[in-house]
């Protein structure tokens, strides 16, 4: 295993299996496989309300739970973008909706993993392992083991930053490079430790000046890390991403991640800022990859849903269904999948949530069988014991 102080050339880094960046609540992680076919899952961390993001308007119960959340209709000014009658996209997810016009997204709603808890950290780890217990792997590893790594690598997979995510975790060989430009913490730690110290008439003072002296402006340090310009913000990382992504000799496989969705209180005005995060990403992740976009699929996935029942302070809680996304140049997209359940009260999960009618696994093999060309035994490999999670049919045109 490489040491972390190696140097790493571009395209050593493009013929490694796997890279992985971390900055902030952003992180990547890249693997490569002899296909010309790109698969990229993006990990919404802290639970997307998937009724705030894919509003099912049509819905006659949905008022009653949380009128308080909805966007106007579609049509009205700052209100839903329409996909088809009955859902309608957030207004935040704008280029989501020309990629739905496209038909390049697929919406994939009422879908939850196999396990039933609200646990953020065991959720999140079963999200990455592909089951409802503890595995030594990960579902993205035990992926790369079934599309074997190109001729003349000594390593099958290669980490850069200072971890792995546990979805590319396990056998598959991960080496590991940390650049110098990672050590040093995101202007947003730098920003907190002043905001900290700054009532301090010893160390405020102290801290602000230092930092100034490193170059820091007086937005950043008043706590607006991105108002400068952080080029590992979530769609700087999905544009370079693209770029490693669409390269000849690049990887073929991804790993990303991005924050802020455990939205507890005044979720309507605090859900906007990730979900444009995640649009501008995805934007710029398919202007990254130029051509290659058509032999690109990306998954993007959420470790639960959230309430149904709006709380005292504006937010939702922790629930179990919600909706995943499915985009790239050869889905099946321009409409939504989804054995809708309802929202009357005798149709919620526990009587509190959205009722799941879609296993999220038999989601991701519907693409992955298809996309690389793995058999029913090759895809129990990759999500152990799941038999009972058929892959789901025609979620791609070509491939």
């Amino acid at each position: 295993m490489p040491h972390p102080s190696m140097r790493l050339s571009r395209r050593s880094a493009l013929l490694g299996l796997t890279a992985a960046f971390t900055a902030g609540r952003y992180s990547l992680a890249l693997a490569a496989a002899p296909t010309q076919k790109r698969f990229v899952v993006v990990i919404l961390r802290g639970a997307l309300d998937g009724l705030s993001a894919v509003v099912p308007y049509g819905d006659k119960s949905l008022a009653t739970w949380r009128e308080s959340l909805l966007p106007g209709q579609p049509g009205s000014e700052g209100g839903l973008l329409d996909l088809g009658g009955f859902y309608g996209l957030n207004p935040a997810l704008s280029a989501f909706h020309t990629m739905y016009q496209a038909n390049e997204l697929l919406p994939v709603h009422a879908v939850a993993g196999p396990y039933r808890i609200r646990s953020h950290f065991e959720a999140q780890d079963y999200l990455e392992y592909g089951s409802d217990h503890a595995m030594s792997s990960g579902w993205m590893n035990r992926l790369a083991q079934q599309i074997p790594a190109q001729r003349g690598m000594t390593e099958t997979a290669l980490a850069v930053g200072s971890i792995v995510p546990l979805v590319m975790r396990g056998p598959a060989p991960v080496g590991s490079w940390l650049p110098k430009t990672a050590l040093h913490p995101e202007p947003d730690l730098y920003a907190r430790i002043a905001a900290l110290n700054k009532a301090d008439p010893v160390t405020g003072p102290a801290v602000a000046i230092g930092l100034k002296e490193r170059g820091f402006t007086d937005l950043t340090l008043a706590g607006d890390a991105d108002a400068g310009g952080n080029r590992y913000a979530f769609p700087a990382l999905c544009a370079a991403t693209g770029r490693l992504l669409a390269a000849a000799d690049g990887p073929r496989l991804a790993a990303l991640e991005i924050g802020g969705w455990d939205t507890h209180t005044q979720q309507k005005t605090r859900l906007v800022q990730p979900l444009r995060q995640l649009d501008e990403g995805m934007a710029s992740l398919k202007s990254g990859m130029g051509e290659a976009w058509k032999d690109t699929v990306v998954l993007v996935m959420t470790e639960f849903g959230r309430t149904v029942r709006v709380n005292g302070t504006g937010g939702t809680d922790h629930g179990t269904g919600t909706v995943a996304f499915v985009l790239g140049g050869d889905v099946a997209g321009g409409r939504v999948q989804a054995n809708w359940p309802g929202l009357s009260t005798g149709n919620l999960f526990e009587n509190r949530d959205l009722q799941p009618t879609a296993d999220l696994r038999a989601v991701t093999k519907g693409l992955l069988g298809p996309l690389f060309g793995l058999d029913v035994a090759a895809l129990g490999r990759v999500f152990p014991d799941s038999e009972q999670a058929s892959a789901v049919g025609g979620l791609l045109r070509r491939v």
